[in-house]
């Protein structure tokens, strides 16, 4: 008796969010958002189905965001090591579960909820459970992640997100792009921070600043908030619209990075990364979440088209 073989896609299943005229798609493989299209328009950098999601393409990023130095850290007197995922560079490189199947556990016409429980190991012994909400509004994509940790001894925890926001029919030279921050962050020749610095110069996006001639893979910190406490990017679309993105008081850092040295994006797209803390947090310390056994840690942010 032959068996038929099925290929499993690389993004897993498939999530397809309606609302009007929005519509968004979220995968399995690493939650992610593999469209956001409001009337018409690309508001994220779209990728197929059978396409492996070229460079962390909506994905979540935890239990870390960004990079960890030589892949090892000491937390609470025991030291741990990961894989390095970044040869070059010797850092592993955006946490565990970017490329994980979360499971689904509801859907429907404008909301999904995905769930996985990073699988505790030498590296990282603690079982933290992700559970992630993509909800279509009014007001545009709303995501929400909360990390509980199932284990009984408090975990390092950090997460972020890696949606490439698009510039629509235009190229990323005819955009304009603002980020709400006081406070960048300078890096060595790995990327792992330095230091950090007050905003001058082409670092000083608080206004609308044109990218052209503009390369990016930097972080800022000291996010300016608004009268709701949220902290904002501004991709400026040369068509006149606006992709708006937001993140709430959990998110400490903003990442951004116009992918010139991404061989699969090369300012396609302008990657907007939230996250609670920056690279080398489990080294540093620096606004590392401290999960304490049953405890949950909540982070939202949306995305909307202007």
């Amino acid at each position: 008796m032959s068996t038929t073989l099925t290929t499993p896609l690389p993004t897993g299943r498939q999530h397809v969010l309606e609302l009007g005229a929005q519509r968004a798609v979220v995968t399995a493989v690493g939650a992610s958002l593999r469209e956001y299209v409001v009337d018409g328009r690309d508001v994220v950098l779209p990728f197929d189905e059978t396409e492996i999601p070229p460079a962390f393409s909506g994905a979540v990023l935890a239990p870390w965001p960004n990079r960890l130095r030589d892949g090892t850290y000491g937390y609470e007197g025991t030291t741990y090591e990961v894989p390095l995922t970044e040869p070059s560079r010797q850092t592993a490189l955006h946490g565990l579960v970017a490329h994980t199947t979360f499971e689904t556990l509801s859907a429907d016409a404008t909301t999904v909820v995905l769930e996985h429980v990073v699988v505790p190991t030498h590296g990282y012994p603690w079982p933290v459970r992700l559970q992630v909400t993509y909800e279509l509004t009014a007001g545009g994509l709303r995501v929400t992640a909360e990390a509980t940790n199932l284990g009984t001894t408090t975990a390092p925890y950090g997460i972020g997100f890696h949606p490439w926001l698009s510039p629509g029919d235009g190229s990323v030279d005819d955009c304009t792009l603002q980020v709400d921050a006081a406070r960048h962050v300078t890096i060595d020749d790995r990327m792992l921070p330095t230091g950090t610095e007050r905003v001058s110069g082409d670092y000083d996006l608080r206004s609308p600043r044109p990218l052209a001639g503009l390369a990016l893979d930097d972080a800022w910190i000291d996010l300016d908030r608004d009268a709701d406490g949220l902290s904002w990017i501004r991709l400026g679309g040369s068509d006149g619209r606006t992709v708006a993105m937001w993140a709430d008081g959990a998110a400490r850092a903003w990442q951004v990075c116009t992918g010139d040295t991404v061989a699969l994006i090369q300012r396609r797209g302008v990657a907007a990364e939230p996250m609670t803390c920056i690279a080398d947090a489990f080294r540093t310390g620096n606004d590392l979440v401290q999960l304490a056994p049953g405890a949950t840690h909540v982070i939202t942010w949306g995305l909307t088209l202007v």
